[in-house]
């Protein structure tokens, strides 16, 4: 008897692990399961760390990588990708190659660069390679508001020049940027997402917490689980910004540094979530 049941979808992370467990490719297969979809991954990087900060990083070799990604896209088809700490010029060719080979349904591009606690994750000399190989095959890229003010070469201090740079991210070749505002000041934070046409704001109470390890990493897994069941664009970011939100709000206290988010949060808001401003 055939069965009825329909597909799990399935994602790739291509990431580093977090011997914390609180970001990496830890925090991503565990959103990709709370979102109800099947999670694989392609380890860019082993790093040693806690809630207190990074200790130690070690690149995986490219070979490695690529045969990681070629063997799980040849097999379990992932409908939707994402990208976070790639640590090296070449690592972030190798991805931008491995994408352009098999061109993914959807790919999240989260440019981990400096960790919560301030370790740099990236090299200086890489952050070149993203734009150039990563940022215009991105279906969406996640960055907050340092790593956009890197990437564009412009301070993005304040939410106008959040927007600015969300616009000036789809120019340099993304079909869409998220800039988070979780680093900006004020009681409220403000993300903007433009994707080429409409530009839609998210605005919610800031958290006074510590507890936000691992929160980008989040956010994209979130977002790339969405587009891999086939959401739009916008719905899909929301319920990953809500999804974030709720997980700092519930975080479980761990550690002794910049604690994990709770990942066990249901995935979707059981109400409607906020209405955002949407502005052509």
């Amino acid at each position: 008897m055939p069965d009825s049941r329909d597909p799990l979808p399935v994602a790739l992370t291509v990431a580093g692990s977090d011997s914390g467990g609180g970001a990496g490719i830890q925090a991503d297969l565990k959103t990709f399961h709370t979102f109800g979809v099947f999670g694989t991954s392609a380890i860019t990087a082993v790093t040693a760390q806690d809630t207190r900060g990074v200790e130690a990083v070690h690149a995986i070799p490219v070979p490695v990588v690529d045969l990681q990604i070629d063997l799980v896209v040849d097999d379990l088809r992932p409908s939707a990708w994402k990208s976070g700490m790639l640590a090296t010029r070449a690592l972030v060719e190798a991805v931008g190659s491995a994408i352009a080979r098999h061109t993914p349904p959807a790919y999240v591009l989260d440019p981990v660069m400096v960790s919560t606690s301030g370790h740099t994750l990236l090299d200086a000399e890489a952050v070149e390679a993203v734009v150039a190989h990563l940022l215009p095959q991105a279906t969406v890229v996640t960055p907050n508001t340092g790593e956009a003010a890197l990437l564009t070469g412009r301070p993005v201090d304040t939410v106008e020049q959040a927007r600015n740079a969300a616009r000036r991210l789809v120019e340099l070749g993304a079909h869409a940027a998220l800039v988070k505002g979780g680093h900006l000041e004020g009681d409220t934070v403000v993300d903007v997402l433009w994707d080429g046409t409409h530009e839609t704001i998210w605005r919610h109470d800031r958290i006074d917490t510590t507890d936000t390890h691992g929160t980008g990493c989040t956010l994209s897994a979130a977002l790339a689980a969405g587009l891999a069941h086939g959401r739009a664009l916008q719905e899909a970011t929301g319920d990953a910004i809500d999804f974030v939100a709720r997980a700092i709000a519930q975080a479980p206290g761990l550690g002794h540094g910049h604690g994990p988010v709770n990942h066990l949060v249901q995935a979707r808001a059981p109400r409607p979530h906020p209405e955002a401003d949407a502005r052509g």
